[in-house]
């Protein structure tokens, strides 16, 4: 690449989440990433001195590497748009569409997608209408196997399967520990996929399925990012027809909850073939254990070019 063509991209990784490594895991491999594609990359964490830095500086695109609140609540996406400068991913009002998992359910199977079965509950309501007698409603309602989980921020953090009603309390007092707000889900059994999404310019597409196989059975924290805990297959073993409508659910998602650039939609696809919504990751991990570079190699192109295609769109959209 010439110099002239290259961009000056600020990358923003680290924060203060319960995320914080991990993204800083991502930010340098996007960094490196865009560096290898010959543009001038500086690798800043969200301070005091950011936005100064930012006003001042005016590079020509920022690409956020943020998980948790510090990137993905919109907060930060406002303000880097009040300022006028180009950034790769989601506007602020779509990154909280899909920070509220319950939100992001609810439009999801609005637009004709399967979302589990679920109640949500405010820690304050927990308190207030006692545990007990809450969740006795809630094991009425949602027999069987549930799936337990903050309704913000990603990783599995604060996330418990529970199969025996005794387990419940401790799942949502975990939950608790990570959010305000807790997610009690009927479990779908099947097959866990992840579907990255990304649009350069020319509308959204699918990459590759990835389908996921963790070794204690659970996607964890643990089995996400420590090398060898989880066994991943891009593209995904499941059939061509199951694969084609995860994708088509995928990029729908992606469009009714109004995201852009790049994003992952995460689905348990049934015993029927049927993908179910669990999640939309507006900055999804970019690490080397993470689904979206596995999707990008799988569709055979490479972090460098995508992640450059991405800057350069960014900065024409804002031309």
């Amino acid at each position: 690449m010439s110099e002239s063509n290259a961009l000056s991209v600020v990358v923003l990784a680290g924060g203060i989440s319960h995320e914080r490594d991990v993204s800083l895991r991502s930010g340098r491999r996007v960094a490196d990433a865009l560096t290898a594609a010959g543009h001038r990359v500086v690798l800043r964490d969200p301070d005091a001195s950011l936005l100064p830095f930012l006003a001042s500086e005016r590079p020509d695109v920022v690409f956020p590497a943020l998980h948790g609140s510090s990137g993905e609540d919109g907060s930060l996406l406002e303000l880097l748009a009040a300022l006028q400068i180009p950034t790769v991913g989601s506007t602020a009002e779509g990154a909280r569409c899909a920070w509220s998992k319950p939100v992001a359910s609810s439009l999801v199977a609005a637009a004709g997608l399967e979302a589990p079965e679920s109640i949500v509950l405010s820690h304050e309501s927990f308190r207030e209408l006692g545990a007990a007698s809450v969740l006795t409603v809630v094991r009425e309602r949602l027999e069987g196997d549930v799936v337990v989980k903050p309704a913000s921020g990603g990783s599995a953090q604060g996330v418990s399967i529970v199969e025996s009603p005794d387990g419940l309390a401790r799942a949502m007092v975990e939950a608790f520990t990570y959010a305000d707000v807790a997610v009690v889900e009927r479990r779908v059994f099947g097959t866990e996929i992840a579907v990255t999404v990304v649009d350069t310019g020319d509308g959204p597409r699918a990459l590759p399925a990835v389908e996921i196989e963790p070794m204690a059975g659970v996607y964890s924290f643990q089995a996400r990012y420590n090398a060898g805990e989880t066994t991943f297959y891009a593209p995904s073993r499941l059939d061509d027809s199951v694969i084609a409508a995860a994708s088509n659910a995928a990029v729908l998602a992606h469009r009714t909850l109004g995201l852009r650039d790049l994003s992952r939609i995460d689905f348990i696809v049934d015993r029927e073939g049927r993908p179910w919504f669990l999640e939309a990751n507006v900055i999804p991990g970019l690490t080397e254990t993470s689904l979206v570079p596995l999707a990008i190699e799988a569709s055979g192109a490479t972090a460098s070019a995508l992640y450059s295609e991405l800057v350069r769109s960014a900065r024409a959209r804002a031309a």
